[in-house]
């Protein structure tokens, strides 16, 4: 059974327009103008059990209203919407219990009472068997190291704290799939890690389907294989992070320190007619920007090798954050 299967998804929202001045502020009194705002744009998105997907946007894309969507939260305005074979608004209760959710910005757990408090209260939400949640809270306590925080209560907890009591949380019923909603904003570098580490075990180990929503570049490297990204309502790329950065990376750039200064006229004439720019960085420092991602370094090395010294050698990959950069300039439509 596939995780999502939407078809057409659209949302519309009708937004009051006000006219300018005191005059339009009394013609508004008596008759308002509405003018209406496509959100999300007849989407097609399909994702199967077990896929660790990332849905990317800029702000106002239509990221947030299509999760609400796909949690039941929204009425679609128009399309067809199956998520783990539910209609997520017509079908909530058992719907939801399908289905986790994990929000940056928002907490699933009761402010002034103790975390395991929380984790007992869901337990009984969910209808979940002793014996499964007594198994399920261990492992989560000890691959995310929440034992001291289950007496705390939850608005004592610093956001790294919380936001790993918030996946303990979301996952207490193992759910088929996993929303995540820039699930390590703000975090230092070693709780980002460690909740990825465990997001990858729990895939592996239970098929979780995570649909991971986020600002943070690192996040989709660290876990995702496929990327779906959003343009003003509308999936403008869907496929692999690795076709993502073929399509995209015109070249790269290699960084040389050379054992001499070298005139850059020898070195753009021993490569005459290769399709390259070389750079000066420094006395002994050159940089080579490959314009086309089929020419091999080691073809230009090949020219260059026999007459000049080169003492290190560093290749610059670009970043995939640097590509949805440049896609989102661009403006160009990928699907």
């Amino acid at each position: 059974m596939r995780s999502i299967e939407a078809r057409g998804l659209t949302k519309e929202f009708k937004v009051y327009q006000s006219r300018p001045g005191l005059k339009g502020a009394f013609r508004d009194l008596l008759n308002r103008q509405y003018r209406t705002i496509r959100a999300v744009d007849a989407i097609d998105l399909t994702i199967e059990q077990g896929e660790m997907v990332a849905y990317i946007g800029e702000n106002g894309a239509g990221k947030s209203t299509t999760i609400k969507m796909l949690t039941g939260i929204l009425q679609p305005t128009a399309g067809e919407l199956k998520v783990n074979g539910f209609d997520p608004h017509r079908e909530r209760e058992k719907f939801v219990k399908t289905i986790g959710v994990v929000f940056g910005q928002r907490s699933q757990l009761w402010w002034d009472i103790a975390v395991q408090e929380s984790f007992r209260l869901l337990k009984q939400v969910y209808q979940v068997p002793d014996a499964d949640y007594k198994q399920r809270l261990d492992r989560m306590i000890e691959v995310l190291d929440i034992g001291e925080l289950l007496d705390q209560p939850v608005r004592k907890l610093s956001l790294g704290q919380r936001m790993r009591c918030e996946l303990v949380a979301a996952l207490i019923h193992q759910p088929k799939l996993l929303f995540l909603d820039e699930p390590t904003i703000g975090l230092d570098v070693l709780v980002k890690e460690n909740i990825r580490v465990f997001l990858r075990e729990i895939n592996r180990e239970f098929g979780t389907t995570v649909l991971l929503t986020t600002h943070d570049i690192s996040d989709i490297e660290a876990l995702c294989s496929r990327v779906v990204m959003l343009d003003q309502g509308k999936v403008i790329y869907d496929g692999g992070l690795q076709e993502l950065r073929r399509n995209w990376v015109k070249g790269k750039k290699v960084h040389f320190e050379l054992a001499r200064e070298v005139d850059m006229s020898e070195l753009e004439a021993r490569t005459a007619g290769m399709p390259l720019r070389w750079e000066r960085k420094g006395e002994r420092q050159v940089v080579l920007h490959l314009e086309q991602p089929d020419l091999a370094v080691s073809d230009v090395l090949a020219q260059i090798v026999q007459h000049v010294h080169i003492v290190e050698m560093q290749i610059e990959e670009v970043s995939t954050e640097e590509i949805v950069r440049k896609i989102y300039q661009e403006g160009m439509t990928l699907a």
